[in-house]
């Protein structure tokens, strides 16, 4: 014997829809003007920028070397982004001391590497320029 299975096929009820075209439009509308309206108020929110602290070493060639005058072609460096802070002399050993000086840079507008190189660029002055302490703000 064989049994025949007939299928029956039955509507599917939605069970939390809503059968009103007009609510559905309006509730696009509403989304679309909230979304506007976030994204207007999110424009005029002014953009965080982006600091670091660094530490820089700067070592002189010899003892004889005048630290004042270095110290002042360092802070002599004018850039947009550029904030020079503390700067103290730490003791290396054989009289010969170094600049431990502090910056606040913005990321985008000053790397450290061109920051480097410019006080590198005191040549009668500074031997070497080394990162001691990188910090993001």
């Amino acid at each position: 014997m064989l049994i025949s299975k007939t299928k029956k096929k039955k509507k599917k009820k939605k069970l939390f829809a809503s059968d009103d075209e007009e609510e559905d439009a309006e509730k696009a509308a509403l989304t679309a003007q909230r979304l506007k309206e976030y994204h207007a108020k999110k424009a005029t929110k002014p953009k965080t920028v982006a600091k670091s602290m660094v530490i820089l070493d700067v070592k002189p060639w010899d003892d004889e070397t005048d630290m004042k005058a270095m110290e002042a072609s360092v802070r002599g460096i004018v850039m947009e982004g550029l904030v020079w802070g503390t700067a103290k002399f730490v003791a290396i050993g054989y009289g010969i001391k170094k600049l431990q000086i502090t910056a606040v840079v913005e990321d985008d507008k000053v790397g450290v590497d061109d920051l480097s190189e410019q006080i590198e660029s005191f040549e009668d002055f500074v031997q070497s320029v080394d990162v001691a302490s990188f910090n993001k703000l």
